[in-house]
Formats: structure tokens, sequence, C-alpha cells
């Protein structure tokens, strides 16, 4: 646990979880002068903010309980984050086969209407009818699927997205701290007074704040019981399971599929990590550590029926590669359906001993940066700081391409003749034109399969990094592809690194 010298311990806004609503948050506020502190019990994206299905949508499907303003907010946004973070954020097809004792045409056609036109002008292609039989997108699906439409919505890196978050929160002036909890918080008059505990070693430290954000997540609820600060009006919470699994690529082409089911809910398939396709998701109740949702039997062989009911190739659960689970903070709007449930975020402010404290409940990955920026709103407001809104009009790290991503990667193509076209490509979807960083830097030890040291190392000293977890499934995807060895020689480096004390919560 690291505070910077001379950053006293005196802060204006602290946030409480790092996510990507407390990292917008913090990367929001600190960009309007405010003096930040973010504080992570885990990893930054470790629980909910990387176990998504890894879409910025509008959410086709929230029409159907009539959350239109959503839908609205969610498509006007997906156009936004759409333009700051282009290497992040990708536009991406989707397939809907009709199934006609599910939902009828007429209703699917005027949902896709609406959803075309509720946003806003839209850089992404309308949606149109398609005949399966014969097409490109129809050669996967079984026979019976003759029919269906396809529109357009956005795939995402979702634990990327909020690394880049806090790196623009640091790199405006937030301070940072990974693998901390807040293990007290009390009110008074000279503001909040606050114990945080470092996750590794239990060392203690006290701070203060003017105002406290709780952007807990799934713990927003339990870290206000377990610090008597709830009251009758507190929001409630409603846990959910969201789990996916991950297959060998189950077809070709670039084109995902939003499968109904028979039940009401929907299952997409999706490319992913260009050898891999996810299919999700699920929602089941939960209740227990949200960090400890893994995956069940029942939405396993749910899962797999999907796939088997729907495509030409046949899996077997022995054909999955791994899978995920993430639990959802789902404001709770007493609809006994989990599916049901609004998407949609509310913002608690409640005033002890007069400390603000404001609680985020629900909310969604497509939202997060106008909730952050209407969180920030608040806080400004309560702290009489006159700055205006900003996150709207500047890229995220990474995020200035100079272009289309295709133009930006020829044009690096021809800057770095020698480097594999293949792992180019993957240093630009990560990094977008932070990959000079690496390049230009000594690159150390080879460890095989297009992973050298100087790319650990700058995940280390800019991300935030501490782990060979951190490192293989959070800032990359390399743990899907890499063999046992290389992973042990990962491993054997970042435990190297630890021993010497060299590892820190970002720079």
């Amino acid at each position: 646990m690291s505070i910077p010298a001379g950053s006293g311990d005196l802060f204006d806004v602290c946030v409480i979880g790092g996510g990507i609503n407390g990292a917008g948050i913090a990367r929001d506020a600190a960009g309007r002068g405010l003096k930040v502190l973010l504080v992570e019990q885990g990893d930054l994206g470790q629980a909910t903010s990387s176990a998504s299905t890894k879409l910025i949508h509008g959410g086709l499907r929230y029409l159907e309980y009539y959350e239109f303003k959503l839908v609205r907010e969610s498509l006007k946004e997906r156009e936004v984050l759409l333009r700051l973070a282009p290497h992040l954020i990708h536009p991406m097809r989707f397939v809907l086969p009709l199934v006609q004792d599910i939902r009828p045409t007429w209703l699917i056609r005027m949902g896709l209407f609406l959803y075309d036109h509720i946003g806003g002008k839209s850089s992404l292609p309308k949606s149109k009818a398609l005949s399966l039989k014969g097409a490109v997108s129809g050669q996967p699906l079984q026979k019976s699927f003759e029919r269906g439409f396809s529109y357009s919505d956005c795939w995402v890196d979702d634990a990327r997205l909020v690394i880049a978050n806090a790196v623009s929160a640091r790199d405006k002036g937030a301070t940072i701290l990974t693998r901390t909890r807040c293990s007290g918080l009390s009110p008074s008059r000279k503001g909040w007074q606050i114990e945080l505990t470092d996750a590794d070693t239990g060392d203690t430290r006290k701070v203060s704040a003017k105002l406290v954000v709780n952007a807990a997540g799934p713990w927003v609820r339990t870290f206000l019981n377990d610090q008597h600060l709830n009251d009758q009006a507190t929001p409630s919470i409603r846990l959910v399971q969201g789990s996916h699994i991950i297959l060998p690529r189950l077809y070709d082409g670039d084109q995902a599929y939003i499968l109904q089911q028979q039940d009401g809910r929907i299952v997409f398939a999706i490319p992913y990590e260009k050898n891999y396709t996810v299919i999700g998701t699920t929602e089941t109740p939960y209740t227990g550590d949200p960090l400890k949702a893994t995956i069940t039997a029942q939405e396993i062989s749910y899962l797999v029926d999907v796939v088997n009911q729907t495509f030409n190739k046949q899996i077997l659960t022995s054909d999955i590669l791994r899978t995920y689970s993430g639990v959802r903070p789902l404001f709770d709007d007493q609809h006994i359906d989990a599916k049901a449930i609004t998407r949609d975020y509310r913002i608690h402010t409640s005033i002890h001993t007069e400390c603000p404290l404001l609680s985020v409940f629900g909310g969604k990955l497509t939202t997060y940066r106008k909730l952050s920026e209407q969180v920030t709103d608040q806080i400004v407001s309560i702290l009489n700081v006159d700055q205006p809104a900003w996150t709207a009009n500047e890229m995220l790290p990474g995020g200035d391409l100079g272009g289309t991503f295709a133009e930006f990667l020829k044009r690096k193509q021809a800057e770095w003749p020698a480097i594999e076209p293949q792992l180019l490509e993957r240093y630009a979807r990560l990094y977008g034109n932070g990959l000079d960083q690496i390049l230009l830097a000594e690159p150390g030890r080879d460890f095989g399969e297009g992973v050298c040291e100087a790319e650990l190392r700058y995940l280390i000293d800019h991300e935030f990094a501490r782990t060979t977890e951190d490192i293989l499934w959070r800032r990359t995807k390399l743990g899907l592809s890499l063999s046992k060895e290389t992973i042990a020689r990962i491993s054997n480096f970042i435990e190297g690194m630890t021993e010497h004390d060299n590892i820190h919560s970002g720079d």
C-alpha cells in the first residue's frame, strides 16, 4: 500500500471499488481537479467487470420490458465509447434466427426498427431481414432456421476498459491502490476517517476524505451493512449470476448470434480471441461471496444444449476449454424473474455527521461513463466545485489512433516491419497507440509464444498488474492460448519480481 509522498492523507474523494464504475468515477473526478483516492480489495476489474458478455450494446431484449430510457441512453453511449476507445471496442454484426413460437416476426421487426432509431444518429449499419438458407451467416445453423434478422452492436475487452479508465485517472492525479481493503469507515466533523488494510501484508493506515463513493458493485449493500451506514431509504440489491463457456471456434466468420430460448432468455454466441467462441449468459439468483461464483452443472448443461439445438457442429461438455462466472449487482425493482430485473442504476446519497456518502446500485458496462458523469456531477455540486463534465470528448489511453483501427494497424505494420503481424495486431488491440512504449523498450527475456519481458514490465509498471493471473486473464487473454511451459516461465518471472519488491500498483 503506497500513497505517493507529498500527497497527504486528506482527499476530496475516496472511491471504494475498482470495477468499471469505480474506475470511471475516479477518472471523471480527477479530471475535474479533485484529489481522488481509489481503493480496490483485489485487482482492478477482478469481479463483475471482467466476467461480462463483453458487449457495448443498447440491450435489444430490454425493449420487451419497456426499458426505453435505458436502451436510448445505452445506444447513445455505444456511439460515444466507440469513438473514445476504438482499439478496445469494435463493431460487430449480430444474427438473430427466427423462432416463430417464441416471438412473432412482426414483434422482432418492430423492436429492431425501434433499436435502429431510438438512440439517434448511429455510425453502425441498420438492421435487415435475412434469408438464412444459402446465406453465409446461415451456414453454421441447423436447417430449421430459415429466416432471421441482422443488426449492429459492439464487442469490448471489458477488463481492459477498466484498466484504461484507471490509467487515465492516475495520469490525471488520482491515487490508485489495488489489493487494499477499506476496513473501517467512520464519519466525523473533519470528514470521513478511513482505515485501509493491505491485503498482502495486513498493514493498516488511515486517511481522510471529504466525500466517499461506494462503488463496490456486488458488495455495495454488504459494505454499508458492515459499516452500519445503511438507512431506511437505502436501496436493495439483487445478485444474479451470469456464466459463460469458452469453446474452440464453432463457425467461420466475424458475426455473432443472438439465440432465443423457449424460457424467454437469450444466449449469445460471440467470436472470441480469433480461435474461440464464447457462449452465454445464464441468469440465476446468487447468494454468497461474489468472488467465489462458479458455473454450475445445470448452467453448463443449459449452454451446451443451446449450442447443440442451434448449430450444425455438436459439442460435448469435454469440449469446453474454460468457463467464467460473474455476479451482477442489479438494482432491486421487485421483479421475481431474474431476466426481467432492470439493468438501470440508482445513485443513493446519504449524509452522516455532515459527511456525504454516495452509493451506486446497479448499472451495466455500456452506461458506466454516463453513470460516472452523473455521480461526479453530484460530487462537484456537494463540494461546491465549478468544473464541467468532460469525459464524452477525451479519448481513453491508447484510443487516439489517427483514423480507423484498420488504418492504424496498417500504419504500424509499415513502421515495424520486423514485428510478426499477429503479434503487432495483438499489441494494437490491447494497447492502441501505447504499443510503441513496449516496442521501443529493450525486449529483455523471451518467454516464448510472442511474450517478452518488455510487455510484462509494461503491464506491471504502467497498468497495475501484480500477479500472473492479472496478466494472463485480465490485462491479456494469453492464458487461453499459451502452453503450460510458457505460463510456468512467466509465473517464475513474476514471483521473482515479487520477492525483490519490484511490483507496485502502477506509476
